[in-house]
């Protein structure tokens, strides 16, 4: 499990002072398997590994052996003191046969089958690699358009978009998780009300969407005027349709759906260091990290939790100490980009020519809390903008200083540096805030520039085993000041949050407040705080509670817009039965279902002719056919076919299926089975018929429902979803552990094992 004498020559010893949780993600993710799938590697030999080989890059500077030895010492120290970490392709595959470091990627999709299909290629050959891939459709002309080589017409954009997510389900990314998507498409395009309500046909399982608002799309629902549609193809102009309408139904989808969202695409454009090599088109998967065709990006965060030093004053930020690390990890993430292999050569020619890199913050509610400073409040705001402000500057003068030894990005001539009196650059960006989902969970801090999730939840485990779990810094606060009681705890993972709690002192109540006490318009301006001073763009997630309304997501909408910030991502709380992380106010009294008959039940046979009906329902995984017939008895059998997928899908559903038929000539109720089925989630839930299906379950529960109505009333009206209140993840259940998946920058990330539905 790793050469001990070379590990002792790094000094720190890590291995015994990470997390529980840390070291189950660490395992189960980034550290070395053996042939058998054994783990081969403690994380200290994971971070010597990514040390040395990170390091290396400095002999190509004229470093002599001992000099990159002792660099690679210092990038050790820099991650085991877990004050900085770089993205999660370095730390998995630096120093291994793939090697292939960058979570970023963009694509060009053209408008020709050739160019169509040669993405859908180099789509399958990034995530093959572990990467994510952002694409705009804006260049495909409408549907129905002319194609002059076949005196055909197009499909248009989303019918496109289809054939991508099927490659993307077709390819098991990294050899552990689907790959993900960003699929963006301009507000003028003539196809974009499809684009807009594509998600809600549960076609797109591998795709977050993004609508590009233009300032002139913009301007027009301000004024409540029509705006002009553009074919691509040539630019003319192919319509117009209302803008506050269309703004209005991409507010509406957002609500109902968390898509699309939205990116202000001039505003991206306005701050592309290199606009003479094109314009910015798309994001990655998270919409953070705003990209030219074939671009990548290598990120790493700083941990804002390490920098709160104790005085009698009372806390203050170790600015000298914070700009030590930011120094140090520019210089990491430079050295990233000459040892990476990017999976096209295309990609590795720009990201070499650009040398662009993403530093960003992650343990900000952290910090906030240990300085006793609400995230909610305006001291929060001016704080977010002095810290980022404070990297930003000391991130573009280490730039300066490598540019110095190294020289200026080779596209430096013609970029917005360029310019009289301008500072010759080694990175046209140095700073983005990306999603930290797994990379917190490793550093044990807060995520991103997220607040708290909760203070205090209950994890159901197996056999229904209810634990709670407290936030290590509120249970050392509550233990100090003599309030902390098992019960105490108890109450505050029943009651969702600390406000109102009356034996939780009003001061600690404010400061360890959650995404769901929050005011959504926080959310907005502690992303806007941020965005002033990042080259790339901010991931963050605005949370909404269930209970939320179109307006207040419009409401966010226009605020985003007037604050300056690149994109927003909004998601509204849904609900489900049994959920793994869970608060009071969501979880259910158990209700004791009728007590069934024990001993030997033998189902009635099958009788040779049955009658019924066959529904199609919109899943996660697609379109989901159920058949239920009875006999003179009642319901007898449920028969399912999963569309046009195959494997797990299709075989739990026919075994669920079969299971349910043997059930109902056993003599049990059909209400008592779609009682059990209704509110079941997968990690894809889908929208159809105006309400959510929550998994392929769900889907029979509805359809068992639907026929029940029609067979009394000879009609069927029955609501697609149900709903409770509280807080609720409607990212659902992780794929791989079962716990949770939270919500958060842009993504879906289990806190328990790691998992991200982002790469």
């Amino acid at each position: 499990m790793g050469d001990a004498s070379r590990i002792a020559d790094y000094a720190r010893t890590i291995d015994d002072t990470l997390s529980p949780n840390s070291l189950k993600v660490l395992r189960k993710r980034y550290l070395k398997k053996d042939d058998s799938g054994n783990v081969a590697e403690q994380p200290s030999d994971m971070f010597v590994r990514v040390a040395e080989n990170i390091a290396s890059a400095e002999s190509r500077y004229g470093a002599t052996p001992e000099q990159v030895a002792g660099v690679a010492h210092d990038f050790y120290d820099l991650m085991t003191s877990l004050e900085f970490l770089p993205n999660s392709p370095t730390l998995m595959n630096a120093g291994r046969e793939l090697q292939q470091l960058s979570a970023c990627f963009v694509l060009p999709v053209g408008d020709s089958m050739e160019s169509i299909f040669d993405a859908v290629r180099d789509t399958a050959i990034i995530h093959k690699s572990g990467g994510g891939t952002g694409f705009s459709f804006s260049r495909l002309r409408p549907v129905g358009d002319q194609v002059r080589s076949t005196q055909g017409v197009s499909s248009g954009p989303v019918s496109f978009m289809r054939v991508f997510n099927q490659a993307t389900e077709a390819v098991k990314q990294g050899g552990t998780r689907r790959g993900a998507n960003m699929g963006v498409l301009r507000v003028d395009h003539p196809d974009i009300l499809d684009f807009i309500k594509c998600k809600a046909e549960g076609d797109f399982a591998n795709f977050n969407i993004s609508v590009a608002l233009t300032e002139k799309f913009m301007k027009a629902v301000e004024a409540g005027e029509p705006y002009e549609l553009i074919n691509p193809r040539d630019g003319s102009v192919a319509g117009t349709l209302d803008a506050r309408e269309v703004y209005d139904l991409i507010v509406e989808m957002a609500w109902a759906t968390g898509d699309p969202g939205i990116i202000f695409i001039d505003r991206m454009n306005r701050d592309n260091p290199t606009p003479a090599l094109g314009e910015i088109e798309s994001t990655n998967p998270c919409g953070e990290q705003p990209l030219l065709p074939y671009e990548a990006c290598n990120l790493g965060s700083v941990n804002l939790s390490k920098f709160v030093q104790y005085a009698e004053a009372g806390p203050a930020i170790d600015w000298d100490r914070l700009a030590d690390v930011v120094h140090r990890g520019v210089r990491f993430l430079d050295d990233v980009i000459d040892v990476n292999e990017y999976p096209l050569a295309k990609i590795g020619e720009l990201a070499r020519a650009n040398r662009k890199i993403g530093l960003g913050v992650m343990g900000w509610a952290d910090m906030l809390i240990m300085m006793g400073i609400p995230y909610d409040s305006d001291e929060a705001i001016l704080l977010g903008e002095k810290v980022m402000g404070f990297i930003q500057a000391e991130a573009r003068a280490a730039s300066a200083k490598l540019a110095e030894e190294r020289g200026a990005f080779p596209n430096f001539a013609g970029s917005i540096y360029d310019v009289p009196g301008g500072v010759p650059l080694r990175n046209a960006t140095v700073t983005t805030i990306a999603p930290t989902g797994t990379l917190s969970i490793i550093a044990n801090c807060s995520s991103g520039i997220e607040p708290l999730f909760a203070v205090s939840y209950v994890r159901t485990v197996m056999d229904n085993d209810r634990l709670i779990e407290v936030n290590p810094m509120f249970e050392d606060l509550a233990v100090k000041q003599g309030f902390y009681s098992r019960d105490l705890m108890g109450l505050i993972a029943e009651h969702g949050s600390l406000l109102g709690i009356d034996a939780v002192p009003e001061e600690v109540q404010r400061v360890f407040v959650t995404a769901h006490d929050i005011d959504p318009v926080w959310h907005v301006r502690m992303q806007a705080a941020f965005q002033k001073y990042t080259d790339n763009a901010v991931s963050k997630t605005v949370n909404f509670p269930n209970e939320a309304t179109v307006d207040d997501v419009r409401r966010v909408y226009d605020l985003a817009h007037e604050l300056g910030v690149k994109g927003v991502t909004i998601y509204r709380d849904g609900s489900k039965e049994n959920q793994v992380l869970s608060t009071g106010k969501t979880a259910k009294n158990a209700q004791s279902d009728a007590e069934l008959r024990h001993g030997e039940i033998e189902p009635r046979p099958r009788p040779s002719v049955t009658i019924g009906r066959t529904e199609k329902i919109q899943t996660g995984c697609g379109n989901l056919y159920v058949t239920i017939n009875s006999d003179e008895q009642g319901l007898c059998e449920v028969f399912t076919q999963m569309g046009k997928s195959g494997g797990c899908a299709a075989s739990q559903s026919e075994a669920l299926s079969r299971m349910i038929s043997v059930s109902l000539r056993a003599g049990v109720d059909p209400r008592a089975i779609l009682k059990h089925l209704r509110g079941i989630r997968c990690p894809s839930p889908a929208w159809a018929q105006g309400g959510k299906v929550l998994s392929c379950a769900d889907a029979v529960g509805i359809a068992m429902e639907h026929y029940l109505e029609w067979i009394e009333t000879g009609s069927s009206s029955v609501a697609v979803s149900k709903s409770t209140d509280g807080l609720d993840n409607l990212a659902g259940a992780c794929p791989e552990c079962g716990s949770a998946l939270e919500h958060e920058s842009g993504c879906a990330v289990c806190r328990a094992c790691g998992f991200s539905k982002c790469a």
